[in-house]
């Protein structure tokens, strides 16, 4: 799951907090990326909503009112692997890196590389964007070599499906050089649906700084292909946090969910006989 909790000093937080804790609770996502969540001296909101059950990852670098982000695992945290994805002087956000978790999940899954990317956010900086696709690919790659694990892709990439670090992300073009494949989740179930995760259709995104959007599916949860495909079966993909709670909004983004399952028939095989059955 990833959701954006929408800094705590905006839209009444005391408010938004329950809504978040109970929709959280009542998910109970495995894995979980968070961003604009908040820490300081004696408050910490992203172990607030997790609870205790959760192992939590937070990004190293903050904002100076104290937001940042951070990845919460029901699973114990191997090695913690970080990147800083400030490379230019416009990428200015602190907490822009790519935090990359080793978990064990029980098999018949195995070893997940749960990979936590935000870039820029703003406007007019596509070209920061993409570089920083190429720069956590890239990252990722080097820490996968020549072992055998899973790699889940999730956060705010503040870019569309059609924007060029999107469509590198989903194999449809490559980059400075370099290409990859994830299989996007929310396109494998919805393909028609445009999924919108910041949207005009929420009153905290009219209230906001981008009062005039129409519109954009800028949230996603990725899984890493071989050559064969990707490595999980995308189950199912919905949206979270998508209406009001007794008229309260929980944040200006909707959260993703999505459902990972082992393949029944792992790409890169051939069954015996040439056929699937079930």
């Amino acid at each position: 799951m990833t959701v954006n909790l929408l800094s705590p000093d905006h839209a009444g937080w005391d408010r938004r907090c329950p809504v978040f804790r109970a929709g959280i609770a009542r998910l109970r996502p495995d894995l979980i990326a968070l961003q604009e969540a908040a820490r300081g001296a004696g408050y910490d909101h992203v172990r607030e909503l997790l609870g205790p059950s959760y192992h939590v990852v937070h990004h190293s670098r903050q904002s100076s009112d104290g937001v940042g982000a951070a990845l919460g695992s029901r699973w114990p945290v191997g090695a913690v692997h970080e990147l800083d994805l400030r490379i230019t002087d416009r990428a200015d956000l602190p907490w822009s890196a790519a935090v990359a978790a080793e978990i064990e999940v029980p098999q018949p899954i195995g070893t997940v590389l749960f990979v936590h990317h935000k870039p820029a956010w703003q406007l007019g900086y596509a070209v920061e964007r993409e570089r920083q696709a190429v720069a956590c690919a890239r990252f990722v790659e080097e820490l996968v070599a020549g072992r055998r694990m899973h790699v889940v892709l999730a956060g705010d990439f503040d870019d569309t499906p059609d924007s060029a670090g999107i469509r590198f992300w989903t194999g449809k073009q490559s980059l400075h050089g370099t290409s990859v494949a994830y299989r996007d989740a929310w396109e494998a179930v919805h393909p028609a649906d445009p999924g919108h995760t910041f949207t005009p259709a929420n009153p905290l995104e009219r209230a906001g700084e981008m009062s005039l959007e129409l519109g954009r599916r800028i949230d996603y949860v990725m899984v890493r292909s071989g050559i064969h495909g990707p490595t999980l079966e995308v189950a199912d993909c919905r949206l979270a946090f998508d209406e009001p709670v007794d008229g309260v909004w929980a944040s200006d983004h909707f959260g993703v969910v999505a459902d990972l399952a082992a393949p029944e028939h792992p790409p890169g095989a051939w069954i015996p006989g040439g056929a699937a059955t079930r």
